[in-house]
């Protein structure tokens, strides 16, 4: 029963994987033979200060819109938790950005904060508020970015938030209303620890994306201005693609799973310590 999933896996996961490190170890341009490196690629990458500042933004992007994301899924969910008139279409409208193509969703925000023809810059004309250069400098350029990213995984969150709260059972509510428990000492003691798979499960889930967020980027800003809203994979990329550095982009490509697997391992490991204690 397995067989197949594991193939595919092997296929399209695996062989990829070992093909990049592979890489990684040489100089290939993708052009012509490459020479073998060694660990050269990564010895030049502890001393990429370009590397470095994209690591820098790569991480504080998952720890601003990470957190941010499952406070918001959570909040939408229990608003959306009874049964309201066309809550059906909520859930259609908060998951759309989240299964829409990431270039759509990367047009969309590029045209809604443009400096020129935006919404943001038209409602801030509007309003008599000063106008932020979106596009042209790096601080405004980043908060876009983060409030698209926003705007496209919340819907995840509150879906599966909203799923998760219709597993929780209605009579130990109950119970805890009738021994005198406020809505925030239900939501804190009652529902909250119900919910710490899903959390555990989103959470992983959103710092995975986030590591791996490309098109949002490239389409919006393309890692500018300025290096601004370089990200690793962005990075990667440019040095992969652009500058047919096919080798140091792998290995740019390799320490991004390697982080991603020490911290999903990590964080597996504070769920379960938690879970033990609890």
């Amino acid at each position: 029963m397995l067989a197949p999933a594991l193939v595919l896996f092997g296929l399209f996961v695996l062989y990829p994987l070992v093909g990049a490190v592979r890489i990684s170890l040489t100089d290939s341009t993708g052009i012509g033979e490459a020479r073998w490196v060694g660990l050269g690629n990564y010895a030049e990458l502890a001393r990429d200060p370009v590397f470095w500042r994209a690591a820098g933004h790569t991480v504080l992007l998952a720890a601003v819109s990470v957190p941010v994301s499952l406070a918001l899924g959570l909040a939408l969910a229990l608003l959306l938790r009874d049964k309201l008139p066309g809550r059906g279409l909520f859930r259609a409208l908060f998951l759309a950005p989240y299964v829409l193509s990431g270039v759509v969703v990367a047009m969309a925000g590029r045209w809604i904060f443009d400096e020129n023809i935006g919404i943001v810059h038209r409602l801030a004309l509007a309003l008599h508020l000063p106008a932020w250069s979106w596009q042209s400098s790096p601080w405004p350029a980043a908060a876009s970015i983060v409030l698209v990213l926003l705007w496209a995984r919340t819907g995840l969150a509150v879906v599966l938030y909203l799923s998760a709260l219709q597993g929780v059972p209605a009579d130990v509510m109950e119970a805890a209303e009738l021994d005198g428990a406020s809505p925030w000492q239900r939501l804190r003691y009652v529902v909250w620890p119900l919910l710490r798979p899903t959390t555990f499960f989103l959470t992983v889930l959103l710092v995975i994306e986030t590591f791996q967020v490309f098109d949002l980027v490239w389409v919006m800003t393309g890692g500018g201005p300025a290096g601004g809203t370089e990200l690793l994979v962005t990075y990667a990329y440019g040095q992969g693609f652009n500058a047919r550095r096919e080798g140091y982009g792998s290995a740019i490509g390799v320490v991004v799973f390697v982080v991603v697997l020490a911290a999903t391992a990590l964080w597996w490991r504070a769920q379960r310590a938690s879970e033990d204690e609890a």
